[in-house]
C-alpha cells in the first residue's frame, strides 16, 4: 500500500494509491480513527485500524466514497516538510567504498560501525521537483539512489529484534552530493546539504508490503544510461543494525528518515567522472517503491 502526498485543485492532501494504480484516496474523505493533517500526523498518531480499513480500500474490497484520477494530482514528496533532517549512512555497500576512497581521500576499509552524518532538510522535493545545479559552487554535483526508511514511532535504546516494529515504511531518496565542497570542508553538512538537494518519494510504502529484511533492487539511471544497479541485501549494515545502534544514544521520533547508503555506480566513480548537468533526467528506481525522477538545471 503506497501513501502519498499530493495537490489537487490546489490543496495539499495526503492519500493511497489504488492496487491498479489509476486512482487515488484522499485519506481526509475516509472515515478514520480521526483526522490528520498531514503524512507527519498520520505516521505519528494514526492506529492500526485505520492501516486495516485502507487496505481494504485498496484491495477494493471496499469503496471509497471519493476517488481522484492518479494523473490528474501533481505529487509531491511523501514528507514535504522533514521533522528533522535526514540520517544519512556512508559506505553501505561495498563496492561503493571502493569507487569511494580516491575521490574522498578515504581509506579502503570496510567500516566496522556505520558511518552516520545528517543532510540538512527545510524541505523535500518530490518526483519532477527540479534539483538545482549550484554551478556556481560546485562543478562535481553527483547523485545516490538510496532506500529511505521511515520511522514509525519514537525509538529509543532498541533492539535488532524489535527494529520491524518501530518503521512506518520505505521510500525512495537522492542524495544529491557537491564532491568537491565535502572535500573542501573536510566534512559533508555543506556539500551533502545544499539547497534542493534532498528529493524523496513518489511514495512511502507501508512496511507490511515489503517483505523483511528488505531485499530490493535498487538502480539509478541519469538521462537513461544505468549507472548503478544492485541489491539492499548487499548492505553492510542491515536496517536492524542500523536503527538498533542510531537509537542507542539517539532517540528517533516517528516520521524521521534514515537514508541507507548507496550503491556502486555514482558519477565519481567513472573515468572521466559522470558529474551531473544541465538537463540531465536522475530516475532513481527501488523495486517495489517506484520510480523517483528529477530533473537537473542550472
Amino acid at each position: 500500500m503506497k501513501f502519498f502526498t499530493f495537490e489537487y485543485e490546489g490543496l495539499e492532501e495526503i492519500g493511497i494509491l489504488t492496487k491498479d494504480g489509476k486512482k487515488i484516496i484522499p485519506i481526509d474523505e475516509v472515515e478514520l480513527s480521526q483526522e490528520f493533517f498531514d503524512m507527519n500526523d498520520f505516521i505519528e498518531t494514526h492506529e492500526k485500524s485505520d492501516i486495516e480499513k485502507l487496505d481494504k480500500l485498496w484491495k477494493g474490497e471496499k469503496k471509497a466514497d471519493v476517488y481522484y484520477d492518479f494523473d490528474k494530482v501533481l505529487v509531491l514528496a511523501p514528507i514535504p516538510l522533514p521533522l528533522h533532517d535526514i540520517i544519512c549512512v556512508g559506505l553501505n555497500y561495498k563496492a561503493h567504498i571502493l569507487e569511494t576512497v580516491a575521490e574522498l581521500n578515504m581509506k579502503n576499509e570496510i567500516p566496522v560501525s556505520p558511518v552516520i552524518f545528517s543532510k540538512r532538510a527545510r524541505h523535500a522535493g518530490g518526483s519532477e521537483a527540479v534539483i538545482p545545479l549550484h554551478d556556481d559552487i560546485t562543478k562535481k554535483l553527483d547523485y545516490e539512489v538510496e532506500l529511505g526508511v521511515v520511522m514509525g514511532k519514537e525509538t529509543s535504546k532498541t533492539a535488532k529484534s524489535e527494529v520491524k516494529d518501530s518503521i512506518f515504511g520505505y521510500t525512495i531518496m537522492n542524495d544529491i552530493s557537491a564532491r568537491d565542497l565535502m572535500v573542501k570542508h573536510q566534512q559533508w553538512t555543506i556539500g551533502k546539504g545544499l539547497d534542493g538537494a534532498v528529493v524523496m518519494g513518489p511514495c512511502i510504502v507501508h512496511k507490511d508490503y515489503i517483505d523483511y529484511p528488505v531485499k530490493l533492487n535498487i538502480a539509478a539511471k541519469v538521462s537513461g544510461e544505468l549507472r548503478q544497479n544492485s541489491n539492499t541485501e548487499n548492505f553492510i549494515f542491515d536496517i536492524d543494525r542500523l536503527v538498533s545502534d542510531i537509537s542507542k544514544g539517539m532517540t528517533l521520533e516517528a516520521g524521521d528518515i534514515i537514508s541507507t547508503g548507496t550503491p556502486a555506480g555514482v558519477g565519481m566513480s567513472f573515468d572521466p567522472p559522470k558529474y551531473l548537468k544541465d538537463g540531465d533526467v536522475i530516475e532513481c528506481e527501488i523495486e517495489g517503491i517506484g520510480v523517483l525522477k528529477n530533473i537537473v538545471k542550472g
